[in-house]
């Protein structure tokens, strides 16, 4: 009796990580359209939607934490080796410290945002610390994609804004459609090239709903980062690198008639801070005002509803990433963005030549075009989650590289200091 349950509860344990990790994957591509179903579905105020998406993070982070106590597989320690990871640890303590002379409207909201900033990194840390890396990201991605197909669905459903583009101007707005679509397309990218997944309809639905979005920042950040996959890869074969290019011209060709359109009505709308005039007007206030605290900036959440109104904008962070690190921790906003994606392409560039490092250098090459002119108000662009997730995923593909190298008939006479090296830093 006691070996079955004891059978039992290993494979409740086994089992039980990788779903949780596809619940946390699909919620962290779902709270994105929390606010605005709460909204426009449930007649609830915006303020309800934002209550409820921090309630269901600290939540989820309650019931990651009860399903993973005592599985311990990969220690924090040793996590802590990897310098991606201790920069993000820098980065959260900063940030957290700068509440103290922060410049928000709201100290109190602002504390629950970093705390659910925060709950991301630790959640990620709990699945990764009970399970190996693969076993998490692969369900983690397919729970992300799922929901960012449905939420590419209800973008579809929606009316469309004024200048054309799809979402809500002010609970869901095409930049957010975008960066989740392009996101999700990575994720299908990735699962189709090291687990051989059938993801190719999902990609192509996620391709077609970013170039309706018109969010034009995500767009060419996209096609900078597929052209560099494209010209880089040579596991992709000639034949489906034609076929890409030729599907790609003619997705433009049926939508040139609605990027006409739009491109009349951006072009009409002024010094609105949406076109790239109001943008440079943005990033004028942002850095004058930034050079006013140059060493440690104005503080966490320091910009929504501080900041005053560009005409009838109001900003929630400053367009542009190393501006926004710059204006919220000074210099040392700039060394932490600097420290973090450096790292992480340095753990990248560790992985051995082919395919998947270049497929992560051209995904961490999308978000930083992206970054010369959007940003977000508390994260970075690449989410402190994700460089988690992406540290410790390549971490493990090195380790078994290194392994795979290391094989040997079994009467050979290797030192010891070769069969068990130093873990990978």
């Amino acid at each position: 009796m006691s070996s079955t349950v004891a059978i039992s509860d290993e494979i409740f344990s086994k089992q039980a990580s990788p779903g949780f990790s596809f619940v946390v994957g699909f919620f962290f591509s779902f709270r994105v359209v929390i606010g605005l179903l709460s909204a426009r579905v449930l007649g609830a105020d915006p303020q309800t939607g934002t209550e409820l998406n921090l309630g269901l993070n600290f939540l989820l982070l309650f019931v990651v934490a009860f399903n993973c106590l005592g599985d311990v597989r990969y220690s924090i320690g040793s996590m802590f080796r990897l310098w991606s990871i201790r920069w993000v640890f820098f980065f959260l303590v900063f940030s957290c410290w700068s509440l103290a002379w922060s410049g928000t409207a709201s100290l109190s909201t602002s504390i629950a945002y970093w705390g659910a900033m925060a709950a991301d990194v630790a959640i990620v840390i709990l699945l990764l610390r009970a399970e190996p890396a693969e076993r998490v990201a692969y369900p983690f991605m397919r729970g992300f994609i799922w929901s960012a197909c449905m939420i590419a669905v209800v973008a579809w459903l929606m009316p469309v804004q004024r200048d054309l583009r799809l979402g809500d101007e002010e609970l869901l707005n095409s930049n957010q459609i975008g960066n989740l679509c392009a996101f999700a397309f990575f994720f299908c990218q990735y699962l189709m090239r090291s687990r051989k997944e059938k993801w190719g309809l999902a990609a192509a639905f996620l391709g077609v709903t970013l170039l309706r979005s018109l969010s034009k920042t995500t767009i060419i950040a996209f096609l900078v980062s597929q052209c560099f996959l494209l010209l880089r890869d040579k596991s992709i074969s000639r034949r489906t690198k034609i076929r890409l290019a030729m599907g790609a011209g003619v997705l433009v060709m049926v939508f040139w008639g609605l990027i006409e359109a739009y491109y009349v009505v951006y072009t009409n709308a002024g010094n609105q801070a949406e076109t790239l005039t109001g943008r440079v007007g943005i990033w004028s206030y942002v850095l004058s005002a930034a050079l006013e605290q140059p060493w440690i900036g104005h503080g966490f959440n320091s910009i929504w509803k501080v900041v005053p109104p560009f005409g009838d904008f109001e900003a929630r962070h400053a367009e542009n990433e190393l501006l926004q690190q710059f204006y919220a921790y000074g210099v040392v906003g700039i060394g932490l963005l600097i420290g973090l994606y450096g790292s992480l392409y340095r753990q990248v560039r560790k992985l051995p030549r082919g395919s998947a490092r270049i497929f992560f250098v051209s995904m961490l090459l999308f978000f930083v075009v992206r970054g010369f002119a959007e940003a977000e108000p508390f994260d970075l662009l690449l989410p402190l989650w994700a460089i988690v997730l992406i540290t410790l995923l390549t971490d493990q593909i090195i380790r078994s590289a290194v392994d795979n190298e290391l094989e040997v008939p079994a009467r050979a006479i290797i030192p010891a200091k070769v069969l068990w090296p130093s873990p990978a830093r």
